[in-house]
C-alpha cells in the first residue's frame, strides 16, 4: 500500500539523535496541514539518511511526501507512526491535500460511454 499526502509544512521539530544496539540512529519530525475544504495538521516522522532530506524544505513548503502508516502495541496502548519515505515538491494544481492509494484516473473517452445499463447490478 502506497499512500501519498500533500500540505504545507507548518512546523519542523528538533532532530532527535540516539544510540542503539544497531548503532546510532538520527530522526526527525514535522507537521504538515493539508489543503482541503477543512484542513488537517498531519505530524509526519523521518529517520537516518532522510533526515538530511527534509533541511532541503523550510516552514511554509508545499510538499508531497509519500508515507507508510504503523501502529504497534506496547503495555495495552497502541502507538501509531507516520513515516515518510519520500519527500518532494508538491506539483501546482495538485489534488489540494487528499490521501491517495494509486488514484484512478478515467478517461473523457470512457465516462461518456458509459450508461447506468452497462454492468450496473446495483439495486440503487
Amino acid at each position: 500500500m502506497s499512500l501519498e499526502v500533500t500540505g504545507r509544512i507548518v512546523q519542523v521539530m528538533d532532530e532527535v539523535n540516539g544510540q542503539s544496539a544497531r548503532g546510532s540512529w538520527k530522526k526527525q519530525e514535522f507537521v504538515i496541514e493539508t489543503a482541503e475544504q477543512y484542513p488537517k495538521k498531519i505530524c509526519l516522522s523521518v529517520w537516518g539518511e532522510k533526515v538530511d532530506a527534509l533541511k532541503q524544505f523550510k516552514e511554509g513548503s508545499n510538499i508531497t511526501a509519500s508515507i507508510n502508516i504503523e501502529s504497534r502495541e506496547y503495555n495495552g496502548r497502541w502507538y501509531t507512526d507516520i513515516r515518510a519515505w519520500r519527500l518532494q515538491n508538491a506539483v501546482e494544481g495538485g489534488d489540494g491535500g487528499n490521501f491517495e492509494a494509486h488514484p484512478q484516473e478515467f478517461s473523457q473517452e470512457t465516462s461518456e460511454n458509459y450508461t447506468a445499463t452497462e454492468a450496473d447490478d446495483l439495486p440503487f
